[in-house]
């Protein structure tokens, strides 16, 4: 199963709801909090493009944010991205 790479803050409703969400499928989650580190706030940005939090990955595979990932959860295409 591929690692998922969350971009997160420590106050981001949306982080968690996207944590939870991998939590309760089972994948592999690595947790990089930008509010911690400007260098990986600054890598976050330059790997997505984009500012705001969570910002997802599926391997090196831009997901997006919570919404991005749940819309992929309900269309069924969420596992068979964890397992390609």
């Amino acid at each position: 199963m591929k690692t998922v790479t969350l971009y997160s803050t420590a106050t981001c409703p949306w982080c968690v709801q996207a944590e939870n969400l991998l939590n309760r499928i089972g994948a592999p989650v690595e947790k990089i909090r930008v509010d911690q580190s400007a260098a990986q706030l600054d890598t976050m940005i330059a790997r997505s493009g984009r500012r705001t939090v969570p910002q997802i990955f599926i391997g090196e595979r831009h997901i997006g944010g919570f919404s991005e990932l749940h819309a992929l959860e309900q269309q069924g295409v969420l596992s068979p991205l964890l397992h390609d």
